[in-house]
């Protein structure tokens, strides 16, 4: 249940209450007894239970953009080179 929080505009009296969600507002202060309590909006707080909740939980990477192409580029055509470079050591020793 949450606590609600609430003042009263003609004595300035503050308290707060634990109430249920269906729960009426209060009216009458309990200070100098006028109808005059006012619920206030307060910041709520509450607790991020289980994964997926911070920064830390995601993946890492997913920002970073992908390499380039031009480091994949040399990988290519370094077996084709050495391919080339039997081919011709082979015709070097039947001359």
């Amino acid at each position: 249940m949450p606590i609600y929080e609430y003042r009263c505009e003609g004595c300035g009296h503050q308290l707060e209450k634990l109430q249920s969600f269906s729960d009426d507002p209060l009216v009458a202060c309990p200070a100098c007894g006028a109808d005059l309590l006012k619920r206030l909006i307060s910041q709520t707080s509450f607790h991020l239970k289980g994964g997926g909740w911070y920064a830390t939980d995601y993946k890492k990477g997913s920002s970073a953009p992908p390499p380039p192409a031009e480091s994949k580029a040399p990988a290519s055509p370094a077996p084709a080179t050495t391919t080339a470079s039997k081919s011709d050591g082979a015709s070097s020793s039947s001359t």
